[in-house]
């Protein structure tokens, strides 16, 4: 037996920042590999194909595909570009010889370019360079290309590492090219390089199959589908495998796809380094070697990466429990988040000292709000707690993750940004103006100071920045950071609020809700201007009168109710309070509904004033 290149096949993983267009150079790839019909619509960002992922703009899941040129079948697969997804692209990254980094022609690298790079060259895998988005006006592509090149001088493990090749492209008009003086026609350049630059893979193609699990899939009819790269032998139907390591029931291969476009298509056979899509294999979970029954040794598992912020996930209590939700209880609860585990490696559930709430760690605020959104369209009802950080002990002290934040934005609205960040322990270690009144601010900064720091940034920048961040270290846990000072309103009485009741809460503060809007003891309906919560009833009617006056019949109208994500309202609520999400709403409310157990809380834990003596 001896490992034999297999030529006909190379496998590449695109990589980048997010908002970099990766999913749109796959859908050059594909266009330019010709795997449509002439007349088939298939629109843009084919590969985004969840309904979170068209509504937020954003890869949220990594994804097969291929296409064949020049007689080589090249599997590429798309991944994630934003950091909370991170653990997507450390799971795929061993299914792959080679990658595409791909680099903004005007952001350069950015946070998770540096992150996504790391781990490529860590497995050792073959880098090739597009700098994207030369069409537009202010690229500037040979910066970006030094700037590229200094990374790779950090984070090279070894020196063939630093011969990389460079393209330039714009993965919206379908080209790429060797050079800014080269003709702008298609994609082939990209392909060549492909071919020349990435390795094929290698395998004993006559050794027993084996195969490392690095994603799953469910089907109705089939079951569970493991995909993986066939590390040596074949993958025959009807072969018998085994989880290797896992004892000894034997499983046998229902069916066996590969990829090709959009498609998986059924084959009896798949060569050693093809990736493929197995089923009949139960039980199976990522990171698992599934290998022939008569040789099951297993391979390397995938090392992910722990995560750093948390939250609890719990059966709502709230007086509405059970009016708009299919699955309420904690069993069923349990059971779907040990069930994400399966195809989310980033996660991790723990049990609580109660048996209604379970702890969930991932890798950022936005994984974990996904997560909450896709349990309320599967009609789970539920309620959260506001993101907190992991921390742990290193030799004795208690340390926290910290995070490089980057920041782009216009010089007038760096002041509101320093003051806020400042509060949030944040350190500045780079500060860039382009000379054109804009400014790209770097910064060290705990994360527990980045919690609700998104919603902040929005309404300072008004839409016109961009921020973005990763994961860098843990240090020792130091200061406290400075809380927003802003209280709530909290309704007092269960009824339909209405408008009266809301105009004497708008004389408070802003509010969240619209008469007719049903409301509970303890729920917050409202912001209020101080720093201190009050209770407040927003059932509140008009009392009748028999008395006239010519300014009665004016009428009054409320202010428009404060409409706010799920991600702002995540930042927004305080530790002592829920977000209750239901599929058809998410409403915030107080851990202890009633005012007067959430009094006497509040004067049990607050310090007891000495009397001062009576002259």
């Amino acid at each position: 037996m001896e490992n034999r290149t297999i030529d006909n096949i190379r496998n590449v993983a695109i990589i980048a920042h997010v908002d970099h267009g990766k999913t749109t150079l796959v859908d050059a790839l594909l266009n330019q590999g010709q795997v449509f019909r002439t007349n088939q619509q298939v629109g843009e960002l084919i590969m985004d194909t969840d309904p979170l992922e068209r509504e937020r703009g954003i890869t949220i899941l990594a994804k097969n595909t291929a296409v064949t040129y020049e007689g080589v079948k090249i599997n590429i697969i798309d991944t994630p570009g934003h950091a909370d997804f991170s653990g997507e692209v450390e799971r795929i990254m061993n299914m792959a010889d080679g990658c595409l980094l791909l680099v903004d022609a005007v952001d350069g690298p950015m946070p998770q370019t540096r992150y996504v790079l790391r781990q490529a060259l860590q497995q050792n895998v073959a880098p090739v360079v597009v700098i994207n988005k030369i069409d537009r006006p202010e690229a500037r592509v040979p910066e970006v290309i030094e700037m590229v090149q200094d990374l790779f001088l950090e984070l090279a493990v070894t020196s063939e590492q630093l011969d990389f090749p460079v393209l330039l492209a714009s993965a919206k008009l379908g080209y790429a090219v060797a050079d800014l003086e080269s003709p702008r026609q298609d994609m082939r350049p990209l392909f060549d390089t492909i071919l020349q630059a990435v390795p094929a893979p290698s395998g004993d193609p006559d050794a027993p199959f084996q195969m490392l699990v690095a994603a799953l899939d469910y089907d109705n009819h089939l079951g569970q589908i493991a995909i993986g790269r066939v590390s040596r032998g074949s993958a025959r139907t009807k072969d018998q495998v085994v989880l290797a390591g896992k004892g000894g029931q034997t499983h046998s291969l229902d069916r066996v796809f590969v990829f090709l476009g959009l498609e998986r298509l059924e084959v009896k056979e798949a060569p050693t380094g093809d990736i493929v899509a197995i089923s009949g294999v139960e039980n199976v979970s990522i990171g698992d070697t599934v290998a022939a029954a008569d040789q099951p040794e297993a391979l390397p598992t995938i090392n992910i990466d722990e995560p750093t912020v948390k939250m609890t996930f719990g059966v709502n209590t709230s007086p509405f429990m059970g009016r708009e939700g299919a699955h309420c209880t904690s069993r069923v609860l349990h059971a779907r988040l040990l069930r994400e585990l399966r195809t989310n490696v980033s996660l991790r559930v723990e049990t609580t000292s109660s048996p209604d709430r379970f702890l969930v760690s991932g890798r950022g605020e936005l994984q974990l709000a996904i997560l909450v959104e896709t349990l309320r369209r599967e009609e789970f009802e539920f309620q959260v707690s506001k993101p907190e950080p992991v921390t742990k002990y290193i030799d004795g002290r208690l340390n926290e993750p910290y995070e490089h934040l980057l920041i782009n934005t216009v010089e007038e609205y760096v002041g509101q940004l320093t003051e806020d960040l400042s509060g949030r322990l944040a350190e500045l270690t780079d500060m860039v103006y382009d000379g054109a009144g804009n400014v790209r601010l770097e910064y060290s900064i705990p994360t527990r100071g980045l919690i609700g720091f998104g919603s902040f940034f929005l309404r300072t920048t008004r839409g016109n920045g961009t921020r973005d961040s990763v994961f860098t270290e843990y240090r020792p846990m130091e200061g406290e950071v400075k809380e927003s000072g802003a209280g709530v309103l909290v309704a007092s009485e269960n009824g339909i609020a209405v408008t009266n009741g809301l105009l004497n809460a708008q004389g408070r503060g802003e509010t969240f809700i619209e008469p007719g809007t049903p409301v509970y003891v303890g729920m917050i309906v409202g912001m209020h201007r101080r720093d201190e919560d009050i209770a407040i009833n927003v059932c509140k009617e008009k009392k009748l009168t028999n008395m006239r006056s010519s300014t009665a019949d004016i009428a009054k109208r409320l202010s428009p109710k404060v409409k706010m994500s799920l991600d702002e309202a995540l930042d927004f609520i305080s530790t002592d309070e829920l977000l209750e999400a239901t599929p058809q709403n998410f409403r915030l409310r107080k851990k202890e509904l009633s005012a007067t157990i959430r009094l006497r809380e509040k004067n049990r834990t607050q310090p007891v004033r000495e009397r001062e003596p009576s002259a």
